[in-house]
């Protein structure tokens, strides 16, 4: 069946740009995305986008008003479409059965039961949510039992792959495109309708097609993959800092053999982001309900090392600053999860503030692309009383407000703008002896030193 209209139910980090480029390269295609807050779909409207994004803002540009629109009218837009993804929120759940480890699936469920409720004749249901294994079964079972209009469905599973930060040169030209789909001659054709959407400009030898199963569970092994590499390397910056070895170096050294490869071994002060940990964590709760409890286990670590890299950062700046930060001005640069991005969701910095906090520092923060609210809520969410926020959280609008008269300075995120900071006048705001601890590696050890810091840069050996 030929695509003329899509709906994408959610207009978040995925949803929004994900048809915003679909939108541009296919001007015949009507897209539809849809939300029920008011704020985020009117921010869409406007020349503020809720979401930041390297080249976002051109490509909404260049098919909004004309086949691009964003609404809060969501049946509407599920009548209209003959293809609707469903790009929901799937969090962790916070009670309950599987609390802290299984995906949420409230949202997705009633998205079904709308859908199911508005639809009339044929429509492709397309899962853009990241969601456990065999979530397809649910979905088709309350489309069946919940269609008063006698519609049918055709459920598929589409994962996205997106990089933030990247995310637009990873829809522009990505590695590949994931379609899962029944082995069923309705479902096939389902496929195939998908499939003709992103041949508008992916070549077709990038688009695979799998099962349903597959490609569901696909989703969740390459975020635990990916995630697993930066644990790894995060455990070997430990070591080297012990030892006096390079991380960087060790990196370069692994990374030229091409059974490794280079990519996702940067040392940090460890993951954060929407997906990762959310992602392993679902998969160590689906190899508990499958009874594989050495599979749960093992991706479990991955999890823990991170929690450990975070809480060991923490702990060598308290230690540096002779056993105390109680009072002490400490300057964040960076708060959002990775650069280019202004999501802060699982950010590292928010558990490294949280700590430094509960040791009663004074932080002084900076991040070029999230606002003040947004910090605020993020502690508060993670345990800080607000009254600490109130008396000991600064946030400043530029880097080198934050580090005047600041016992120590903690970078928490890569922003490019970081690597070029003038470092001699930002010993001379700092009171001294001036500590740097480098959470991400931007900042070059040798010049640290020459500058008279007392530095530490992940795994870099003293």
């Amino acid at each position: 069946m030929p695509i003329q209209s899509i709906c994408c139910l959610g207009a978040g980090y995925v949803g929004g740009p994900t048809m915003a480029m679909i939108a541009a390269k296919c001007p015949g295609i009507q897209v539809t995305v849809a939300d029920l807050n008011e704020q985020r779909i009117a921010a869409w409207n406007s020349e503020t986008l809720p979401v930041y994004e390297p080249g976002l803002d051109a490509v909404v540009a260049s098919a909004i008003g004309r086949n691009l629109h964003f609404t809060t009218d969501i049946r509407a837009a599920i009548a209209a479409a003959d293809l609707i993804f469903v790009s929901v929120g799937t969090p962790t759940k916070s009670y309950g059965i599987g609390a802290g480890r299984a995906a949420d699936l409230r949202y997705i469920e009633a998205a079904a039961r709308l859908i199911a409720e508005v639809s009339e004749g044929n429509k492709i249901i397309v899962e853009k949510s990241t969601i456990p294994v065999k979530t397809a079964t649910a979905i088709k079972s309350i489309l069946a039992a919940n269609s008063p209009n006698g519609a049918t469905f055709q459920v598929l599973s589409n994962p996205e792959f997106l990089a933030e930060g990247t995310a637009i040169q990873d829809l522009e030209s990505p590695d590949r495109i994931l379609i899962g789909g029944e082995a069923t001659q309705e479902g096939q054709a389902a496929v195939e309708a998908l499939v003709s959407v992103y041949e508008n400009w992916i070549p077709r030898e990038r688009i695979l097609t799998t099962n349903l199963w597959s490609s569901e569970l696909s989703k969740l092994v390459a975020n635990a993959f990916l995630a697993q590499r930066i644990s790894s390397i995060n455990s070997i910056s430990a070591l080297c800092e012990a030892t006096g070895a390079d991380v960087d170096e060790v990196a370069r050294a692994i990374g030229m053999d091409s059974r490794i490869g280079s990519k996702f071994l940067k040392a940090s002060v460890g993951f954060g982001g929407s997906c990762f940990q959310k992602d392993i964590l679902n998969l160590v709760y689906l190899c508990d309900t499958f009874n594989l409890p050495h599979v749960a286990e093992y991706w479990r670590q991955v999890v823990h090392l991170n929690d450990w890299q975070k809480s060991r950062f923490v702990e060598k700046i308290v230690r540096t600053l002779y056993n105390t930060v109680n009072g002490k001005r400490i300057a964040i640069l960076g708060f959002a999860f990775k650069k280019d991005t202004n999501d802060t969701r699982e950010s590292a910095a928010i558990q490294v503030c949280r700590d430094l906090l509960h040791e009663r520092a004074h932080l002084a923060i900076y991040d070029p692309r999230v606002d003040a609210t947004t910090i605020q809520q993020d502690l508060a969410a993670a345990g800080v009383d607000p009254a600490l926020i109130i008396t000991n959280v600064e946030i400043c609008s530029e880097p080198y407000a934050a580090v005047t008269g600041a016992h120590a300075l903690a970078t928490l995120t890569e922003w490019d703008e970081f690597r070029s900071l003038d470092l001699p006048h930002i010993h001379s705001l700092m009171l001294k002896p001036a500590f740097v601890f480098d959470g991400r590696a931007v900042l070059c050890m040798e010049d640290l030193v020459a500058q008279g810091f007392e530095a530490f840069v992940i795994g870099k050996g003293a």
